[in-house]
């Protein structure tokens, strides 16, 4: 359920009262938990933490890990976190199973460049596959079945003219794919940073830009929360999205500050975290975006019937 899920460790717990108004610490400020994955995708929030915003806004905020959004979208539901990380989705697909959830803030985007963009579709070195449309009838690695991944894959292999249906996906962590593309174990991975450097230095090559062909402006990721904590804590809610904005804004105007904070929540070998490909960050939660990819998810066998896409929305 990752947006780009990789780097995974143990998810930590973590609880606070999911009734009435979160009660001020000693400092005057209101506790709240967020469960973010250990991603690149979330370096705005630990920066925003880093940089005060969140305390600007009264909030006292705890990032608690998770492996993934299957833990996450529970937690948040059940009040444990006040708020969560999920790609576009997932988020999606919680909502159609009829989880009250709704995005308060724009999580990560893709570059809107395709061959500059911080996921991709790689192939061996040498391989027949050279565009996306030779892709149909090939094996192609995903973190997660069912998800954005193969959904914009899919939609990519379409586009060049290939039979996006045809591709056969396989389920990998993000970190193994490097090793399985060079070793040829898979005609080809969908693959996040920094893992996506890994393989180019390995000899690895693009053949498509899932994100950045399917939508120049694609949102992937978001922020959210539950119904509950929006009717119960409206005014929680509106600070954390304020200072949220805040630090996406500042996150993408400070670009070697973003990748700096990396190193206090993830490990990645100082070369590759120089040379890897950033998100780009915004505080625009697009609309647009989470109807794109419910179509892409119901073209594509994923949903039985239309999601109705507003009751994610703010």
């Amino acid at each position: 359920m990752a947006s780009a899920a990789a780097l995974v460790l143990a998810a930590c717990g973590g609880t606070s009262d999911a009734g009435g108004e979160q009660g001020a610490d000693d400092g005057g400020l209101t506790p709240v938990t967020v469960g973010v994955i250990p991603i690149v995708d979330v370096a705005p929030i630990y920066l925003g933490v880093q940089e005060g915003f969140f305390e600007d806004q009264g909030l006292d905020v705890t990032l608690e890990l998770a492996q993934g959004g299957a833990a996450i979208v529970p937690a948040v539901v059940s009040g444990d976190y006040q708020f969560g990380f999920s790609n576009v989705t997932s988020l999606l697909v919680a909502s159609s199973q009829g989880l009250p959830l709704k995005a308060v803030a724009a999580g990560n985007f893709t570059t809107g460049e395709p061959g500059e963009d911080f996921g991709a579709v790689v192939v061996p070195e040498g391989s027949d596959i050279k565009d996306a449309a030779d892709l149909a009838g090939k094996t192609v690695a995903v973190n997660t079945l069912n998800n954005i991944g193969d959904t914009t894959v899919r939609n990519v292999v379409d586009d060049a003219g290939g039979a996006g249906d045809d591709v056969e996906f396989v389920e990998m962590g993000f970190p193994d794919m490097p090793a399985a593309v060079a070793g040829e174990q898979v005609d080809a991975a969908w693959v996040v940073e920094p893992h996506l450097t890994t393989a180019l230095e390995q000899g690895a090559t693009v053949v498509a830009s899932n994100f950045a062909e399917t939508d120049p402006d694609l949102m992937i990721a978001a922020y959210f929360t539950s119904d509950q904590q929006i009717a119960e804590n409206p005014e929680t809610v509106e600070a954390f999205t304020a200072a949220m904005e805040e630090s996406l804004t500042y996150a993408q105007e400070h670009p070697d500050e973003t990748r700096a904070v990396l190193d206090t929540y993830t490990e990645i070998d100082p070369a590759v975290k120089e040379a890897m490909v950033m998100p780009r960050f915004s505080a625009e939660l697009t609309d647009a975006s989470f109807q794109l990819l419910a179509d892409l998810g119901e073209e594509h066998g994923m949903f039985d019937e239309p999601v109705d896409v507003s009751k994610l929305l703010p």
